[in-house]
């Protein structure tokens, strides 16, 4: 067993199990529906289909991210059971919660000067970040030490592909990412914006696709593209989605018939409350290992 505590936020969005059976911890962010806060947490305190369903019939959604003063509290446990910490966070392009965690870790290393804390921006977000966890316990696991494995996370991190899709606009009107007018053209024209996440772990418009069916055959283009290995790729592939499962098992689906050497079936997970503020439902997302993104 490793001598370090393996941490992200729940924004990564694997199911509990998952991180349970991974021995990844997380700390979780909040989220207001209509004026009252709760954790996000894995949909334990509100299932992903109320909250979504919630969204859809108007409810006011806010997000806030982890304080410095929780990271504090979440640390400290670990720093006194004698264990050092990696903690990944959700990219600095879409969140601050970087900040909170390392002032948390420069105040709690001048309490245990002796602890490590390695604090790493995962410049992704929901289980593409999940991803990025899901293969650092892998190596935690086959016995590499906590300083080689936070160089092995910020060496690679960039080579974990976000590729996200949506066919609601209503919530990218609202949140201010599209105009009203480009919102209602979109909705008329059946257009399906494709997105990704850039170097800076911002997510970044890339095509307009008319149709969800386009849609879903472009997204997988961009893997075969993308991908290590091309058609020969050979390792995992997470998609999220936010209460439109029969779109991400369309995505899976294509996926597992062109990609014959995946390590395992695709894993279907939920955004979580966190993301789903902000996207609504209608998004799926896709997340593979391939090249480096490098804009």
């Amino acid at each position: 067993m490793a001598n370090y505590i393996l941490s992200c936020c729940s924004t990564a969005d694997l199911s509990k199990e998952h991180f349970e059976n991974r021995d990844i911890h997380y700390i979780c962010f909040h989220y207001e529906l209509d004026g009252k806060q709760y954790p996000d947490d894995l949909g334990q305190t509100m299932p992903f289909k109320e909250f979504y369903r919630a969204m859809a019939n108007g409810a006011e959604t806010r997000t806030s991210q982890v304080n410095v003063e929780e990271f504090v509290d979440y640390f400290t446990p670990f720093l006194e059971q004698g264990k050092d910490i990696l903690h990944v966070t959700l990219s600095s392009g879409i969140s601050g919660v970087l900040n909170s965690a390392n002032a948390a870790r420069d105040e709690l290393l001048e309490k245990y000067p002796d602890r490590k804390i390695y604090i790493v921006d995962s410049l992704g977000a929901s289980s593409g970040y999940g991803l990025l966890m899901d293969r650092l316990a892998d190596l935690r696991d086959e016995g590499m030490e906590l300083d080689e494995l936070y160089a092995w996370a910020l060496e690679h991190r960039l080579h974990l592909h976000h590729w996200f899709f949506s066919t609601d606009l209503t919530f990218y009107v609202k949140g201010g990412r599209i105009t009203k007018a480009a919102g209602w053209f979109g909705t008329v024209l059946s257009i399906c914006p494709l997105l990704n996440m850039d170097n800076l772990g911002r997510l970044i418009p890339r095509s307009k696709i008319r149709g969800k069916k386009q849609v879903i055959k472009e997204i997988v283009n961009r893997m075969e593209q993308h991908a290590k290995d091309g058609l020969n790729y050979s390792g995992k592939c997470y998609i999220s989605n936010s209460d439109c499962y029969e779109d991400a098992r369309a995505v899976a689906d294509l996926v597992e018939a062109r990609f014959k050497k995946l390590n395992g079936p695709v894993v279907i997970n939920s955004v979580g409350t966190t993301i789903g503020s902000h996207t609504g439902p209608g998004t799926v997302a896709l997340f593979f290992w391939g090249d480096e993104r490098t804009e």
